[in-house]
């Protein structure tokens, strides 16, 4: 009796915990959806679905120092590229999505193949009623530690007033 009771017991505890496993594969599976789907809309030019998956404080952060946009700003800035049809084209090559205790709050880290190569995007995920929406985006290039140094001196000249101008505010 007692091993049928603490098969039971254990069965019971094991099954608990399933479904949530079971849950976060599939919310991980519908934010994947939604990134690659966000991905393809900004490589599609097609405005509205790429900004309907955003929520309305987003933020975009793009690979200059002087790219931090609010979702209004980054609308204004990408309106021109989307209406001539010359956007961008990412494509994940892997990413790592993760979650909050509650589960409506997800962040992500992908690397991408872009125009640029590879970059890397980052970023974090809100659960509005049933649909995932982009809180916020961090895009990245990425530099091969090899090439910092002459990275450094390419930039360096054009931000050296941009750090000072953000030193003195």
């Amino acid at each position: 009796m007692k091993k049928i009771i603490l098969f039971s017991l254990s069965f019971l505890l094991f099954s608990a915990f399933i479904p949530k496993n079971q849950e976060a594969e599939n919310e991980k599976e519908s934010i994947n959806t939604v990134l690659d789907a966000w991905h393809k809309a900004a490589a599609e030019a097609n405005y509205n679905a790429y900004f309907n998956v955003m929520t309305e404080d987003a933020i975009f952060i793009g690979t200059d120092a002087t790219e931090n946009w609010n979702k209004k700003a980054f609308k204004v800035w990408a309106k021109p590229f989307f209406d001539k049809g010359k956007t961008w084209n990412f494509t994940a090559l892997e990413r790592h999505i993760y979650f909050d205790k509650t589960g409506k709050t997800a962040w992500f880290d992908e690397l991408l193949d872009t125009q640029m190569k590879i970059c890397r995007g980052s970023g974090v995920l809100v659960k509005i009623g049933k649909e995932w929406k982009i809180k916020q985006y961090v895009l990245s290039m990425t530099i091969p530690n090899e090439n910092v140094d002459a990275v450094i001196k390419i930039k360096a000249p054009l931000e050296e007033a941009l750090i000072k101008r953000l030193q003195n505010k």
